[in-house]
């Protein structure tokens, strides 16, 4: 069963191509952003917006690239969860082609439930672990 949640669907736009003609790093590191909004939003059952005292800290984040993508490209992000902490959540986010399925980057990050007033980490409450572990790979 896949337990891996659908974060993101766009297109590699031409200005977003590097003068080689390939989708440059910054706009993977975007579009893996856009797409853990999207993941964590689900986990805390809570959109970030300005003026929230609780949030999400990045604390590493690794990317593989695995296939050139070249302009017009039609992506999708689909994210799981890989192992939770006390205060963390550790994921991954697949970016494949829309149409053929391709496996083009696999990012993997590690984000801790903030304190954005305290500075401090939060643990994640009982809610949000469940909804995390419905996200688990197996």
């Amino acid at each position: 069963m896949d337990k891996s949640l659908v974060t993101f669907v766009g297109v590699a736009h031409p200005w977003m191509c590097d003068v080689m003609g390939h989708l440059n790093v910054r706009h993977y590191a975007a579009m893996f952003d856009d797409a853990s909004f999207q993941l964590l939003g689900h986990i805390a059952a809570e959109a970030t917006h300005p003026g929230a005292r609780v949030g999400w800290a990045d604390v590493r984040t690794e990317i593989d690239y695995k296939d050139e993508i070249e302009a017009g490209s039609l992506l999708t992000i689909h994210s799981h969860v890989v192992k939770m902490g006390r205060s963390s959540v550790t994921f991954e986010q697949v970016m494949s082609g829309s149409l053929d399925g391709i496996v083009h980057a696999i990012c993997r990050t590690t984000s801790v439930r903030f304190d954005l007033s305290a500075r401090a980490s939060v643990a994640l409450d009982e809610a949000m672990r469940e909804r995390a572990s419905s996200l688990m790979a197996e």
